[in-house]
């Protein structure tokens, strides 16, 4: 069973929603962040990245970025930008982008689920990526960040959510400046939050994360850290709940600065060993498992993973597995990717031609294209108790930040 409750938002009034709104944290750094921001003092980059708000150079992880986090969240109070809704609620989320919507339950799920493996993980955690977000929802007392979850479809869920939809006006609908289409409606009618709690309740239903681990392990240890100042909204995260059948994840790509030493010709020669390797006219999106595309010198090669080189079990058959133990550990000698500073990742929305770029301007040698992870395979590795290698789901459209906040205290 999943232990889900409404929970009292902190939230933007909604002729602010739109300025509020602002992309996750995690994808945009220092200088992005406040290029985005700027001209705009109520967009909420101003709390989730507030060193845009500080002298330049800053260390982002200092204690002056949170408390000033902290300053620009009272002051978005202060100044009526962000309200606390009268009561605790559900709230549905619905984004669209090119056409194809998804809509999902924004509610605060327990800390205990997460620790008993309830919500269920794929993929190990940083812990300077969790102190990092530790440190913000403490000095903050609130959770800006949603986790992103997803569970195997609830069809008298589905059909509640989208009774309510039907029926309802929404609090907030604007396109952003993506083009991605936000809608938001509130559930305060305690019949049907209750039918939503009861349904979740079903000992046989699950949750996933599909984006957040950081966040989730953050809250979760903020919450043990609190021991006997731990208030009843602390033991909850914030989350949003997605059908599976909604759901479409990306491809997660790789560049890598360079060939360990070895020329282009000994570098190519090296991979025939596990891969059939042979030269495309353009840009390579694998349409299947166990190919790749490569980006090298100015030509894409198509990869082809020979028999034998991968296993079927729910980790050996993930292309990146394949990739990361019969090329970037043996041939480019990175041995663990989520500290090797020569491989940096690239999530599909960017398209191939940010590999193309990132190589041609010399700050990276290759650049590799993978074929999409299943929510299928993600709900399979979760379910086994194993890890993914790091980096390999990337989710879009991305849940906006600001528009709901859990305050923990």
């Amino acid at each position: 069973m999943a232990i889900i409750a409404p929970f009292t938002a902190l939230r933007p009034g909604a002729q602010f929603a739109g300025q509020v709104a602002s992309r996750p944290y995690d994808v945009l750094n220092s200088k992005e962040a406040k290029i985005e921001a700027q001209g705009n003092p109520n967009s909420f980059l101003h709390v989730t990245k507030s060193e845009i708000d500080l002298p330049e150079g800053t260390d982002v992880h200092s204690p002056e970025v949170y408390i000033k986090a902290k300053e620009n969240l009272q002051a978005f109070m202060q100044r009526d930008v962000l309200f606390i809704e009268g009561k605790p609620c559900y709230y549905i989320y619905q984004l669209v982008m090119n056409g194809k919507s998804q809509t999902g339950l924004v509610c605060v799920s327990s800390v205990q689920d997460y620790l008993k493996g309830v919500i269920k993980k794929h993929e190990f955690t940083r812990p300077e990526k969790e102190l990092d977000r530790i440190n913000h929802i403490k000095v903050t007392g609130a959770q800006t960040g949603n986790v992103f979850l997803a569970y195997k479809d609830i069809p008298s869920v589905n059909g509640l959510i989208g009774k309510w939809i039907s029926e309802k006006a929404p609090v907030y609908d604007f396109s952003a400046e993506d083009q991605i289409r936000h809608t938001v409606w509130v559930v305060n009618d305690e019949t049907v939050i209750a039918q939503i709690t009861t349904l979740f309740g079903n000992p046989s239903v699950c949750t996933y994360i599909a984006d957040g681990h950081h966040r989730a392990a953050s809250a979760a240890k903020v919450s043990d850290a609190l021991g006997a100042k731990a208030t009843p909204a602390s033991g909850f995260f914030l989350t949003t709940l997605f059908p599976a059948s909604e759901l479409r994840i990306l491809d997660y790509n790789r560049v890598v600065k360079d060939l360990n030493g070895l020329t282009p010709e000994a570098f190519l020669s090296k991979l025939s060993a596990s891969f059939d390797v042979r030269p495309v006219s353009g840009p390579l999106s694998p349409p299947t498992l166990h190919e790749f595309g490569m980006y090298l010198g100015g030509v894409w090669y198509q990869l082809t993973a020979k028999p034998g080189t991968y296993s079927n079990d729910p980790i050996g058959v993930l292309d990146v597995t394949v990739l990361q133990d019969r090329l970037l550990a043996p041939v480019l000698g990175i041995q663990d990717p989520r500290t090797d500073s020569r491989i940096d990742f690239v999530g599909g929305i960017r398209g191939l031609g940010e590999l193309e770029k990132r190589v041609n301007s010399g700050e990276m040698a290759v650049a590799f294209s993978l074929h999409p992870v299943t929510i299928a395979q993600l709900f399979d590795i979760a379910d086994s108790g194993e890890v993914m290698p790091p980096k390999s789901t990337w989710f879009e459209p991305k849940l906006r930040d600001g528009l709901l906040t859990h305050l923990i205290y």
